[in-house]
């Protein structure tokens, strides 16, 4: 009888920094969106200022979540060149002490002080750029940080999830309509938490109610202070 093969180990560590863009984006679409829409309604505006004032703020937060997101990922990508390239020059400098200083790592975790010394040797002679970046600084081909993608993830998810509370701008209006933007708003919000927890191998109760919750007051915060303002200026 042969040996049965491994089966394929299934862990969301590596999703989780496009997971991030993509939940940040679409819970702000969905909250600057309805949020803005709502002030806009409870401080008085018409329906063609209420839709004018939507659609301003998917553009913009759109453009604004891929710039931010860029600027972000693009220093923590310098920083992690920066730091390769003193790993780089330590290695030249000092190989051998870069080689102890591999084996102190892997005997910190608990393996036998002779095997981490052969472990550190092998793998120095393998790619020690490689092995100090993943060991010794963190940095692996899953957590490498990618600006582009990140920008572009972060600025169609933003677009998709401000699109939602947009239509329900468009398609109603009066009281009828905030209350279908609304509770439109808020099934959105809980349903990007279980959907974001379903990926990430998370509680998706616990999820849902993070995300409803923080939404529903952001909701509310804002259209206090549209009925403050309207009430102020009218």
């Amino acid at each position: 009888m042969s040996p049965s093969r491994p089966r394929g180990e299934r862990h969301h560590g590596f999703r989780s920094a496009l997971l991030r863009a993509v939940v940040l984006g679409a819970d702000d679409g969905i909250v600057s969106v309805a949020s803005l829409s709502i002030g806009v309604v409870a401080a008085g505006g018409s329906h063609r200022a209420v839709v004018t004032a939507a659609v301003a703020s998917l553009v913009a937060g759109a453009m604004s979540m891929a710039a931010g997101e860029y600027v972000s990922v693009s220093s923590q990508s310098d920083v992690a060149q920066a730091d390769l390239a003193q790993e780089r020059h330590e290695l030249a400098d000092d190989p051998h002490g870069e080689a102890l200083e591999l084996a102190a790592i892997y005997r910190h975790r608990g393996v036998p002080k002779d095997l981490a010394v052969q472990v550190a040797d092998a793998l120095m002679a393998h790619d020690a750029l490689d092995a100090h970046a993943r060991d010794e600084l963190g940095l692996t081909e899953s957590t490498r940080a990618r600006p582009m993608q990140a920008a572009v993830s972060s600025a169609l998810s933003f677009a998709v999830g401000a699109a939602l509370p947009l239509l329900a701008v468009l398609f109603s209006s009066g009281t009828r309509g905030v209350a279908v933007l609304v509770v439109t708003s808020i099934i959105a919000l809980v349903l990007l938490g279980v959907a974001a927890a379903r990926i990430g191998g998370a509680r998706a109760g616990r999820a849902a109610l993070r995300v409803g919750l923080g939404g529903t007051m952001a909701i509310a915060v804002t259209a206090g202070v549209g009925q403050l303002f309207g009430v102020a200026t009218g």
